[in-house]
């Protein structure tokens, strides 16, 4: 993972290398780091915290035990209620308030980060509410990618099943209510959604 393009503003190169190759090891494969804001504190800055943006979640690395070891905070963007900074003489403070839980609160963070970090931050949020309801947090998982093709093929078979032919056997309307149980189940639909469809369905019986 180059770190070139993280040192647009000022970063601390040796702080951006040592955080990212720990990011590395985090993120999945599929995950790009968009953005890297390191904090600055007046004086000397030994063992400054972090915030990194990605496609799926934002982390704030949280030296501890004097840098010996990091505390990672992560907040997929579905679980991020807003995201917010103040500026003062000697940086800003960047806030994140997540739907559930206290807030996280990093000091010194330059200004000029706290500015891209925003505007980042709140591209990708805008992005996650562009995805269908209940399909979102759904995706955050990855072992869940199947069920999510699963529900969009049942809910073209559902659409669907009203024009099919009245042959169509009772097996298949038992299969049909399963898949789509488990789909409800699993959140992968709403609840108002479920019982139109099977509605659909059982009234082809």
């Amino acid at each position: 993972m180059s770190i070139e393009q993280y040192l647009t503003d000022e970063q601390d190169a040796k702080t951006a290398e040592k955080v990212l190759a720990k990011l590395k090891d985090m993120l999945s494969s599929d995950e790009p780091v968009i953005y890297l804001a390191i904090q600055k504190r007046p004086g000397v800055t030994i063992n400054p915290d972090s915030i990194a943006v990605s496609s799926k979640r934002i982390v704030f690395c949280i030296p501890e035990n004097l840098g010996l070891t990091t505390n990672f905070i992560t907040f997929y963007w579905a679980d991020v209620k807003e995201v917010s900074f103040k500026e003062g003489f000697l940086g800003s403070k960047f806030i994140i308030v997540p739907q559930r839980g206290e807030n996280v609160v990093i000091d010194y963070i330059p200004k000029v980060q706290a500015r891209k970090l925003y505007q980042f931050c709140n591209e990708q949020m805008e992005k996650y509410k562009m995805i269908p309801p209940g399909i979102g947090s759904v995706m955050q998982n990855e072992n869940l990618a199947d069920d999510y093709a699963s529900y969009i093929e049942v809910k073209d078979e559902v659409d669907s099943f009203t024009t099919a032919e009245s042959s169509q056997t009772e097996n298949d309307i038992i299969q049909k209510l399963q898949k789509l149980k488990t789909l409800f189940e699993k959140q992968l639909i709403s609840q108002a959604e479920y019982e139109r469809k099977k509605a659909d369905i059982l009234s082809q019986l």
